[in-house]
C-alpha cells in the first residue's frame, strides 16, 4: 500500500492552511473524497441526470441502472444476502430513526427493554431513549469496563428475556474500541432480542460481513468512508425489515393508493419515498470501488501501524491523558493535554494547519463518565502518514509550551 501514491487522488490534501501543509486528522467526523468519487458524481450530473424508476427514456434508464447498481455494490461490500436488504438513507442518523420510529415505537410496551451503553453516539442513543419514553419500555445500559470497553460478561448480565432490542456501536467514535458484535448477536438472540449495530465508525476501518456477524440491522454513512455526504445505508435482514413500517410517505414508496388507504411497495423501496439520493448512491459506489481496489485488509493494516506509532509518540508528552484502551484502537485517539480546554488546543493546532476534532463528540453521557467536559480527537484514515503524526506531536508540544507560559 503506497500511501504517497494514494494521496495523489485526494485534491483537498494538497493545500496549505494558515501557511502550513494541511494535516487532516478529523476523519472520524468525515473523510476526504478521492477524485474517482468526485468525478463519478460530476459525470452523473453532466451525462445522465434523470430521476430513477419512472421514465422509460434513455437517461432515466441509465440513472436507474447506476442507482440500483450502487445498491448491489453495497450488498456485495457488506455481504448481505440480497439487494432488497439494502436501503439507502440520508445517513446513519436517518437509518437509526427509521428503525426506532418504524419498529420500536410500534411494538414495544411497558416491561420490554432496550439495551445500549452510555458510550454511544447521540445518533444511536436519543432515538432509542425517546422510543422508550414513548412506549414505557425500560432503557438499560451495559456497564463499561474501566477503560470504557464492552465485555461479554457485562452484556450477559444486562440482557434478559425482556430485552427486545440491543443497540450498540461497532466502533466507538470516542474510545476507538471495537465491540465484539458477533458474540453479542449470539447473546441477544438467545434472549429473543434483535441486535442493531451503529457501523458509522466500523465500515471505514473493518471488512464487514453482516451474515457472519449475524446482526439484525447494520447502519453506516457514505461520507465516513470516502463517499459523498447525504447518503447512508440501512441493512436489515429481510424477515425483520418486513416488520418495520416506513416513516416517510409519498411517491415511489407506494404500491396502491386509494382514497382512504394505501399499500407499500416491496423491499427496499417502501423506505425510499420521493426522489432518492441518486448522486449520493453513485458516489458511494465509486468509493466502494476505490476502497476495494486498495483492499480493506491493507487499509486496516496501515491504520494499525499508524495507530501504534501515534500512541507511542503521544505517550511521551507529559500531561497528555489518552482515553480508552491503550491497544487495539481503531483509527482514532481521544485525549486532553494538561489544563487546556480541547477547543483551545484545537485552535492552536489549526494555526499550524492541523485539523482535529474538539468537544463532546456527540457523546455527552460518556464525557460525564470520563469526568471531563470535552476532549480532543485525532482520527486517521488510509491517506494519513507517520510524518503527519510527527506534525501532530510537534504541534501538541508547542501548544503545551504556549499554554504552560500562560498558566505560569
Amino acid at each position: 500500500m503506497d500511501v504517497k501514491e494514494i494521496r495523489k487522488y485526494f485534491p483537498i490534501l494538497h493545500q496549505k492552511v494558515n501557511g502550513h501543509p494541511l494535516v487532516y486528522l478529523d476523519n472520524g467526523a468525515t473523510t476526504q473524497k478521492p477524485i474517482q468519487v468526485i468525478e463519478a458524481v460530476d459525470n452523473y450530473y453532466k451525462q445522465f441526470n434523470s430521476n430513477v424508476h419512472r421514465g422509460v427514456h434513455t437517461l432515466g434508464s441509465k440513472a436507474t441502472d447506476a442507482y440500483e447498481g450502487a445498491r448491489e455494490k453495497v450488498r456485495s461490500f457488506i455481504n448481505a444476502r440480497e439487494s432488497a436488504e439494502v436501503v439507502f438513507t440520508r445517513g446513519t442518523t436517518s437509518a437509526v430513526n427509521t428503525v426506532a420510529y418504524g419498529y420500536a415505537r410500534l411494538v414495544l410496551k411497558p416491561g420490554d427493554e432496550i439495551v445500549t451503553t452510555i458510550a454511544e453516539h447521540h445518533a444511536n442513543f436519543i432515538p432509542w431513549q425517546q422510543a422508550a419514553k414513548a412506549t414505557g419500555a425500560t432503557f438499560k445500559f451495559i456497564p463499561l469496563a474501566e477503560d470504557g470497553t464492552v465485555t461479554l460478561e457485562a452484556v450477559r448480565q444486562t440482557v434478559t428475556d425482556n430485552t427486545k432490542i440491543v443497540a450498540i456501536r461497532h466502533v466507538s467514535n470516542v474510545l476507538g474500541d471495537t465491540v465484539p458484535i458477533k458474540e453479542i448477536a449470539r447473546i441477544a438472540h438467545e434472549h429473543g432480542a434483535l441486535l442493531f449495530v451503529d457501523g458509522a465508525q466500523g465500515v471505514p476501518h473493518h471488512k464487514i460481513d453482516v451474515q457472519d456477524l449475524d446482526c439484525d440491522f447494520y447502519v453506516f454513512s457514505g461520507h465516513k468512508m470516502a463517499g459523498p455526504t447525504g447518503i447512508g445505508v440501512l441493512y436489515g435482514k429481510r424477515e425483520v425489515l418486513e416488520r418495520v413500517e416506513p416513516m416517510e410517505f409519498g411517491g415511489e414508496m407506494i404500491d396502491y393508493v386509494d382514497l382512504y388507504d394505501s399499500t407499500w411497495r416491496e423491499l427496499p423501496w417502501k423506505f425510499e419515498g420521493g426522489t432518492p439520493i441518486i448522486a449520493g448512491a453513485i458516489g458511494l459506489a465509486a468509493a466502494i470501488d476505490f476502497l476495494e481496489e486498495i483492499g480493506l485488509e491493507n487499509i486496516q493494516q496501515h491504520e494499525k501501524k499508524l495507530m501504534a506509532y501515534a500512541l507511542e509518540q503521544m505517550k511521551e508528552i507529559d500531561g497528555l491523558a489518552i482515553y480508552g484502551p491503550q491497544k487495539d484502537r481503531s483509527g482514532l485517539i481521544t485525549f486532553n493535554l494538561d489544563r487546556m480546554h480541547a477547543h483551545d488546543l484545537s485552535t492552536v493546532l489549526d494555526s499550524y494547519g492541523i485539523a482535529i476534532r474538539a468537544g463532546h463528540h456527540c457523546a455527552q453521557p460518556l464525557m460525564r463518565w470520563l469526568k471531563v467536559p470535552a476532549t480532543a480527537r485525532a482520527s486517521f484514515y488510509l491517506y494519513n502518514t507517520e510524518e503527519e503524526v510527527d506534525a501532530l506531536v510537534d504541534g501538541l508540544k508547542k501548544a503545551k509550551e504556549f499554554f504552560g507560559n500562560v498558566f505560569s
